[in-house]
C-alpha cells in the first residue's frame, strides 16, 4: 500500500492580516467600553464613615480659593514638630490637644479651614 502524502499546507498572509485586524478590533471596542463607564457616586455607607458628617467639608478647590483671596484663616491642628517642617503658607498652628483652650486666639467673624494632613 503506497504511503500517503501529508497535503502541504500553505500559511495565507491575507488570512493572518485579516485575523489580526479582528483582533485589534476587538481588543479597541473592549477598552472603550470600559472607559466610557461612569465612575459611581459614593454609597452612603461611604459616606457614613466620616467622621463627624455635621461638620461641614471644604473641597481642595475651595480651600485653595480661599487662600489666595485670604479669606480664611488656616489652623493646622498637628502636632508643632508637623506644623515645624512644613505647613500651609500662613497656617496658624494649634495643636488638637490645645484647641479647646486655645479658641480665644481665635478670630470669631473669619472663616477657619482646620487641617491635619
Amino acid at each position: 500500500m503506497p504511503k500517503k502524502q501529508p497535503k502541504n499546507k500553505k500559511f495565507n498572509p491575507a488570512l493572518g492580516v485579516i485575523l489580526l485586524g479582528i483582533l485589534i478590533l476587538v481588543a479597541a471596542a473592549v477598552l472603550f467600553v470600559t472607559q466610557q463607564q461612569p465612575t459611581p457616586a459614593p454609597t452612603p455607607a461611604a459616606q457614613a464613615d466620616i467622621p463627624y458628617p455635621e461638620i461641614p467639608r471644604v473641597t481642595l478647590a475651595d480651600s485653595k480659593a480661599a487662600l489666595e483671596q485670604r479669606t480664611a484663616i488656616f489652623v493646622d491642628v498637628r502636632s508643632l514638630d508637623s506644623y515645624t517642617i512644613s505647613h500651609i503658607r500662613g497656617a496658624i498652628s494649634v495643636p488638637i490637644n490645645e484647641i479647646g483652650t486655645r479658641t480665644a486666639e481665635l478670630p470669631a467673624d473669619q472663616w477657619i479651614i482646620t487641617y491635619c494632613t
